[in-house]
C-alpha cells in the first residue's frame, strides 16, 4: 500500500493544477552519501508494476520492491535545508547515514 499525506497530496495536486496528471514512481535510486533511497519520478505504468489509485493520482511501483519496502509513505516536508518528497517505507531500504566527505558533513 502506498499512502499520501494531506501535504504530500496537496503539492501534487498544485504541481498538476495545469497539467495533465501522470502516474508517478517510487523507485529505488542509488548513489549519494547515505546510498540506496525511495525516490520519486513522472513515468508510465508497466506490466511489472503494483498499482495505488489515490484521490486522483496514479502511483505505481515495481512488485519486487513493493515486495521488500511493503507499505510506503509519501509526505512534504520544509525545513531549514529545503523542502522536499520525503519517502518512508515499512521495511526500510537502504540509507547509510555515514559521511562521504562530498556533502560537508566531516
Amino acid at each position: 500500500m502506498i499512502n499520501l499525506s494531506q501535504k504530500a497530496e496537496e503539492v501534487l495536486k498544485d504541481y498538476f493544477k495545469d497539467k495533465e496528471i501522470t502516474p508517478i514512481r517510487i523507485f529505488l535510486q542509488t548513489g549519494g552519501c547515505s546510498g540506496q533511497s525511495l525516490a520519486m519520478a513522472l513515468d508510465e505504468q508497466k506490466a511489472t508494476d503494483d498499482v495505488c489509485e489515490i484521490n486522483g493520482f496514479t502511483m505505481v511501483i515495481d512488485k519486487e520492491l513493493h515486495g521488500t519496502t511493503k507499505d510506503i509513505t509519501v509526505d512534504y516536508v520544509t525545513g531549514s535545508m529545503g523542502s522536499g518528497f520525503q519517502l518512508a517505507s515499512e521495511i526500510p531500504v537502504g540509507g547509510g547515514g555515514g559521511c562521504c566527505g562530498s556533502c560537508s558533513c566531516g
